[in-house]
């Protein structure tokens, strides 16, 4: 009896199981039946959004002058600096400039020992002293000489002898007048003097050094004129003029330095094969040699359609804008050319994609989906006029 239940238990269950086998079967779709579509999860969710944006999300596409810009970068220098060198080897005994001073062109700055010159200088006077009188002596024999041979008493070869003295005296005299103003300057150049008008940037050496010959001593600079020196790539130089226009932003500063372009170096570099543009940089009190600047310098300007140039997204495999239609956001693909700045923002030329007159988001927008509605920020109202009184 109890076989026969367990028997009748396994059936009933082996029976359930077809059942619902033959039941997912008949539900299944046929082989290449289409499946049943169902509306896509992102267009319903793209559909159902709602962004509202505020004013400065909502950008114009509009023909702007548009000014074609060169970056470029480099170390402001000095036009004029000098180094003051010892032009005489001996101790310096004085320097009276430091870091920061201001001198102007002849100003005393310091002193080297000037005794051994001292003594140079009064040995070879010495000496001139000497020449001297040797050169009186051989005058006057030569004129007594002279007179001698008139009366007969000498023969013209001893007033030959005379006239051969007398000349060997008058140089031997003007060498010793030469070395006597070679231990003059030899004296002068023990005194340091600024070169130029500027302000002192080093202190090379100290008092009590001994410093040889063309030993540097002091480094002057004239802030008064100052230059960027930029590293131009050589399919920009066609478009480079002398007297071109630019901007710079010295390191450490946001405001806005003007410069021109001076010069332009006649050779490459060799290596990078960059050609050196020379900026000329307005005096500024804040400006300062080796200091660091940025800047753009005008190449070109003309009328275009443009939009800002964050406004032209990439992140896809072509340019594109999210334009506003009809209070949806639509994604346009954008043919774009030159770059350039407007009122000091960075601007990309719009070739094909968008009309004048359209308006897109801007990148603070973010990445908004095709067809998704806008809510356009309000107009500014005008403010309500006053109202008349009747006199």
């Amino acid at each position: 009896m109890k076989t026969w239940l367990r028997w009748s238990l396994l059936a009933a269950l082996m029976m359930l199981l077809g059942l619902g086998g033959l039941r997912w079967y008949k539900g299944r779709p046929a082989a290449g039946a289409p499946a049943a579509t169902a509306p896509s999860a992102a267009a319903s969710a793209a559909a159902a959004q709602r962004l509202e944006l505020a004013p400065q999300d909502v950008l114009p596409v509009a023909r702007l002058p548009l000014t074609r810009t060169l970056e470029v970068s480099g170390s402001l220098k000095a036009v004029n600096s000098a180094f003051v060198k010892a032009r005489v080897a001996a101790e310096l005994q004085s320097l009276t400039v430091r870091e920061g001073d201001t001198v102007r062109a002849g100003q005393v700055i310091g002193q080297i020992d000037p005794t051994e010159f001292d003594w140079k200088l009064r040995q070879a006077e010495q000496q001139a002293a000497a020449a001297k009188a040797q050169l009186e002596i051989a005058q006057r024999q030569l004129t007594n000489n002279k007179a001698l041979l008139a009366q007969g008493f000498i023969s013209p070869t001893a007033l030959e002898t005379s006239a051969s003295n007398e000349a060997a005296a008058q140089a031997t005299l003007q060498a010793a007048l030469a070395v006597v103003e070679l231990a003059r300057k030899s004296r002068a150049d023990a005194t340091l003097t600024a070169p130029i008008n500027g302000s002192v940037a080093q202190r090379l050496a100290q008092p009590g050094e001994r410093v040889p010959l063309d030993g540097r001593i002091v480094e002057i600079v004239d802030l008064s004129r100052l230059e960027l020196e930029a590293a131009i790539a050589p399919q920009d130089l066609p478009a480079l003029r002398l007297g071109a226009k630019a901007r710079l932003i010295v390191e450490g500063s946001s405001e806005t330095v003007p410069a021109t372009v001076a010069r332009l170096n006649p050779s490459a570099q060799a290596g990078s094969r960059t050609v050196p543009a020379y900026l000329a940089v307005a005096a500024h009190p804040s400006l300062r040699n080796g200091l660091f600047a940025r800047g753009w310098i005008d190449l070109e300007q003309r009328s275009a359609l443009a939009i800002p140039l964050s406004a032209a997204r990439t992140d896809q495999g072509q340019p594109y804008a999210i334009r506003i239609d009809n209070g949806r956001a639509q994604q346009r693909p954008l043919t774009l050319g030159m770059r350039g700045q407007h009122d000091g923002a960075a601007m990309v030329e719009v070739l094909g994609g968008l009309a004048e007159g359209d308006r897109v988001l801007a990148a603070g927008a973010g990445l908004v989906p095709d067809g998704v509605i806008l809510k356009l920020p309000e107009p500014a109202k005008a403010p309500p006029a006053a109202a008349s009184t009747a006199p």
